[in-house]
């Protein structure tokens, strides 16, 4: 018997976003995505937890792939190892769509930040990678290898935040993060706080004066 041939066909799936727009103009657009088994809408409360980013258009992306908690609750992944490199250009296309339905609204699309939290922070490095952008808020995640590797890595000031107490984000794995895109030439602002894996409010208050930097009067 000969062995199974692994074949690939693109298709086409529906992605699920949620935006909260400020009441008057919005300052700019904040892009985020989830961690591993989260969903949009706990991310979207994560970004509303910001001082100061009820002043801007929030979009919280929601991975590709919902799966079942033990207590029935939708949650949701954005990659495994399995077909790595397809899935990365799919999750890529999918931020395009998502932001160019943003732009094709009534609010205004610079300043334009990335925000990732755990499993969703290499997606906020890839969009920043990919698309222009203006800023990237980083909470707990690696610079994903397909980056990292890359000898002409161009991304905008990173916010780069660290519980002292994180079981994953280890202090080996933020100093390995912080030389490589040190010696990519990317501004690293670095918040080390006390906490686990979570938004922090000290990370939290370095994200809110970061925002104020960037916004747009």
């Amino acid at each position: 018997m000969t062995a199974a041939v692994v074949r690939t066909i693109a298709t086409t799936v529906h992605g699920r976003y949620l935006t909260r727009a400020p009441e008057g103009v919005a300052k700019g657009v904040i892009v985020g995505f989830h961690g591993y088994a989260e969903n949009a809408d706990v991310h979207l409360e994560a970004l509303r937890a910001i001082a100061g980013a009820d002043q801007w258009l929030l979009v919280a992306v929601q991975a590709l792939h919902p799966f079942y908690t033990r207590d029935n609750r939708i949650v949701a992944s954005w990659m495994t190892r399995q077909d790595r490199e397809l899935a990365i250009a799919d999750n890529i296309g999918y931020v395009q769509g998502v932001v160019d339905s943003v732009r094709s609204g009534d609010h205004g699309t610079r300043p334009l930040v990335f925000v990732g939290f755990s499993q969703g922070g290499a997606m906020a490095y890839r969009s920043a990678a990919h698309l222009i952008s203006d800023g990237v808020i980083i909470l707990a995640a690696d610079v994903p290898p397909d980056l990292g590797e890359r000898v002409d890595l161009r991304l905008p000031p990173v916010l780069l935040g660290r519980g002292t107490a994180d079981p994953y984000y280890t202090r080996e794995k933020h100093d390995a993060d912080l030389a490589t895109l040190t010696r990519a030439g990317v501004s690293v602002e670095n918040c080390v706080f006390e906490g686990r894996h979570e938004w922090g409010s000290d990370f939290r208050e370095s994200a809110s004066r970061y925002l104020a930097r960037l916004s747009v009067d």
